[in-house]
């Protein structure tokens, strides 16, 4: 247990080396998945107040939703649209990863603070994003940090709009009803 609070501790401070590490790490696929889920819990707590208590069901199935679509996108545009000529990596090395830079978003359980929640939420998105940025870039070997902004940017505009046409389908049908 102390491997794994270590872990999201130098994910959270943005440490290169514990990147390349998880990457490396096949059995750290497990602890990624539980960093993902306690972030998501983190952010459903911290948004109960706005969102009352079906938030953190939606809000935790939608994150772990997003970090397996993301990590997907992740794999497939920066392996086979902008690699490198260094650039191999399996979708486990991204799953692992990407997981862990979700370790800055535990921070958002103080947005159940109301007059904290919209910063709160801020600063964990950007913290959140640059981690993920050193993570792809690691991840896939890169040598050139803006050639993983723009994977990230990339795979997240297309999952927006992978998870707007999913919530459009959900309340949809719901209103039909």
């Amino acid at each position: 247990m102390n491997l794994f609070f270590n872990r999201m501790i130098r994910a959270a401070k943005l440490d290169v080396s514990l990147y390349e590490e998880v990457e490396g790490d096949k059995d750290a696929l497990a602890q990624a998945l539980n960093v993902v889920v306690l972030s998501s819990l983190a952010a459903g707590l911290g948004g109960i107040v706005e969102g009352g208590p079906v938030i953190l069901l939606i809000g935790t199935i939608a994150s772990l939703a997003g970090w397996f679509i993301w990590a997907y996108l992740t794999y497939f545009i920066g392996t086979r649209l902008l690699p490198e000529p260094q650039t191999e990596a399996d979708v486990g090395q991204l799953l692992r990863t990407i997981g862990f830079s979700s370790s800055p978003g535990i921070i958002r359980v103080f947005g159940i603070i109301p007059v904290l929640a919209k910063p709160v939420f801020l600063i964990a998105s950007v913290w959140m994003l640059t981690a993920m940025i050193i993570a792809v870039r690691q991840a896939l070997d890169y040598s050139n940090t803006l050639r993983a902004v723009g994977v990230c940017a990339i795979g997240w505009a297309i999952q927006v709009v992978v998870i707007m046409l999913i919530v459009s389908i959900i309340v949809g049908s719901g209103s039909s009803v």
